[in-house]
């Protein structure tokens, strides 16, 4: 298993879809088909990363919003599914099947997983020659193998088909997938020191290393569970960390406020 400061710097060098600043794009020569990493973290907050005005210290991510490009005027679903439904097809969630979560209600917008009029990035990717993967929290469709993502599109999986709601050990109702095999669920735990942030990290990095090594350019699509409630740190962290927050958030809300003015991010007037 890789050391934290590992981990942190592939998550940090790997945040935003393109890995590189404006400016340097339009002067440099862009390979054919450049390496592709999407994260995608569950419910993090406009302001829960340093770049974005946060406490909480984000240093490799923040140098890479400083060489790259910031967003501050977006919209998303507001819910689980749809946005990854959103982000993994290019659609409006609706289109893609999943207007909502993942039940059924027996109509085309609201079917709960991605139905067959779409195509996902692993689609894409694989027919122009990628290597792809997930590594992470699916939650596009879970109740039939072909719903899972080498189902649609991808060449490997390491992650969690339904939602996420786990970090140490799983819970009823899910289970945790290698490809297309269960390899842990509650009645086959997972092994000691297991973490999900740490898992999923762990497989994307092994994976580019396996791209890498077959000369392939890759698609690496990482989707944590974290930080979605219910919110579970390891000791080390929980100690780096404990007394930081005990002002209470009022207090808190408004350093963010008045680092997001400064930063430029939003309007003193809204």
């Amino acid at each position: 298993m890789l050391s934290k400061p590992l981990r942190a710097a592939f998550v940090g060098c790997a945040l935003v879809l393109w890995g590189a600043s404006l400016p340097k794009l339009l002067q440099a020569e862009v390979p054919a088909r450049p390496n592709i990493v999407v994260i995608l973290v569950d419910d993090m907050g406009f302001s829960d990363i340093g770049c974005y005005g946060s406490e909480i210290p984000t240093p490799n991510i923040d140098q890479l919003a400083a060489n790259g490009l910031k967003f501050t005027q977006f919209y998303n679903t507001g819910r689980c599914c749809p946005t990854r439904a959103t982000v993994l097809t290019g659609l409006y969630a609706h289109q893609a099947g999943v207007g909502h979560m993942t039940g059924d209600y027996g109509v085309p917008g609201y079917r709960g997983f991605l139905n067959e009029h779409c195509v996902t990035l692993g689609d894409v990717a694989s027919s122009a020659g990628y290597l792809t993967a997930v590594a992470g929290k699916w939650h596009v469709g879970h109740r039939d193998r072909s719903m899972w993502p080498l189902g649609r599109g991808f060449d490997r999986f390491y992650g969690v088909p339904e939602g996420g709601g786990f970090y140490f050990q799983v819970k009823a109702g899910r289970r945790v997938v290698l490809n297309d095999q269960v390899v842990a669920d509650v009645d086959h735990p997972l092994p000691d020191g297991w973490y999900s942030t740490d898992a999923w990290t762990d497989a994307g990095l092994q994976f580019i290393d396996e791209a890498l090594a077959a000369k392939k350019p890759f698609l690496l699509y990482l989707a944590h569970n974290a930080p979605h409630f219910p919110l579970q740190a390891t000791a080390e962290d929980i100690a780096r960390f404990r007394g930081k927050y005990r002002r209470g958030w009022d207090e808190l809300s408004e350093e963010r406020y008045r680092r997001q003015v400064k930063l430029g991010l939003i309007d003193p007037n809204w």
